[in-house]
């Protein structure tokens, strides 16, 4: 594993801890386990702002990897790249806003947001983990290009 690889790995990672948190922190709520619900959301907002580090650190540093798989499946790839990114920035915000309400005892809020923001961050995460698949996995990265040429595909 080179330096090109090893801190998407390291960022979806990160992401998949994050989706099985929350899922972990759902549960415990039904539960009525509020204060493990806490500490469990919690602890997947800070392995998401993990992620967003990492996945920023090697975006600034290094760059993203384009596409480098076969050229009829390109566009069909970047048209799902902008879907997942769209979603994880819905996701991000809708998660802060989400924390924030509970942290502030706004509780009618917070679960009635909670709800969507989960189900929108386990499909982040899904969407996430396929762009990295066909990466790293399935097919061999491009070159490593700014970002917006990375995203759009130039």
């Amino acid at each position: 594993m080179d330096i090109f690889t090893v801190f998407p790995t390291i960022s979806t990672s990160f992401i998949v801890i994050s989706a099985v948190l929350v899922a972990i922190g759902w549960r415990q709520i039904i539960v009525g386990k509020r204060e493990a619900h806490k500490k469990t959301m919690f602890a997947a907002a800070v392995a998401a702002t993990l992620f967003f580090i990492v996945y920023m650190s090697r975006t600034i540093f290094v760059g993203n990897t384009s596409w480098g798989g076969p050229d009829h499946l390109s566009t069909l790839y970047h048209v799902f790249l902008i879907f997942h990114i769209v979603l994880a920035t819905v996701a991000a915000v809708f998660g802060i806003t989400t924390l924030v309400w509970g942290y502030q005892a706004k509780y009618a809020k917070h679960r009635k947001l909670g709800r969507i923001t989960a189900v929108t961050w386990f499909v982040t995460a899904i969407t996430g983990v396929a762009v990295y698949v066909l990466l790293y996995i399935f097919y061999p990265g491009g070159h490593t290009k700014p970002v917006w040429d990375a995203i759009w595909g130039f």
